[in-house]
């Protein structure tokens, strides 16, 4: 349920934020107007927001700049702790995107960015139709992340990677757990979503989907 990486992440923490701002030439394209990217995740959320995968806190950081409520679930302590250094005056949970302490009330809005490719396909299947109950009507699922359009493109783009000898990032591609868009639409609508897309860059797409009434 994405746990097995927890080391990876908390040995990333102390570089994380220098990898995603270009420090590291095997990344710079995944993390391509990462910025941006978090921006228009954050715009397109209102009220009270659940953020999976906090990380460092970049998310979190632009989701309070525009005025909402932020509930912070992040499995890695390392992570956490250097959200919370960012951010002293939010409360950061131990958890993952499947097992995490309720907030008490519903959310107008579900979000995270690169991190919903740490759960295996039916990790994900579970993951959302949970979402619903804790959704209020017409609550929004707002996710950036990487995901391809095909299977072909999956590996044309780990092909691309390896001739370039970024051998880290193609072994990412290789071991973690990503996805095509044809199996995220298919996860949403069977959840009573609809569901759009709208690409990042060459890797990330945002994934805006919008709980439908049953």
């Amino acid at each position: 349920m994405g746990r097995e990486f927890n080391d990876l992440f908390d040995q990333w923490a102390e570089s994380y934020d220098d990898t995603i701002t270009g420090h590291d030439a095997e990344y710079m394209d995944v993390f391509d107007r990462y910025d941006a990217i978090l921006q228009n995740v954050a715009d397109k959320t209102c009220g009270f927001v659940i953020e999976f995968g906090v990380g460092t806190g970049n998310l979190t950081e632009k989701l309070l700049q525009s005025g909402k409520e932020v509930y912070g679930v992040e499995p890695s302590e390392g992570m956490r702790k250097k959200a919370q250094v960012k951010l002293p005056h939010i409360t950061f949970v131990d958890g993952d995107f499947l097992q995490f302490p309720l907030p008490g009330k519903k959310a107008d809005a579900i979000v995270s960015t690169y991190a919903f490719h740490h759960l295996r396909d039916e990790e994900k299947e579970k993951a959302i139709a949970g979402y619903r109950s804790i959704l209020r009507d017409s609550g929004k699922i707002v996710f950036a992340d990487t995901v391809f359009e095909d299977e072909t493109a999956m590996l044309e783009t780990i092909k691309a990677v390896e001739e370039k000898g970024f051998l880290r990032l193609a072994q990412d591609l290789k071991t973690e757990y990503y996805t095509t868009i044809p199996i995220m639409a298919h996860i949403f609508e069977a959840n009573g979503f609809d569901i759009t897309f709208e690409r990042q860059n060459h890797f990330v797409w945002l994934m805006e989907a919008t709980k439908k009434e049953r």
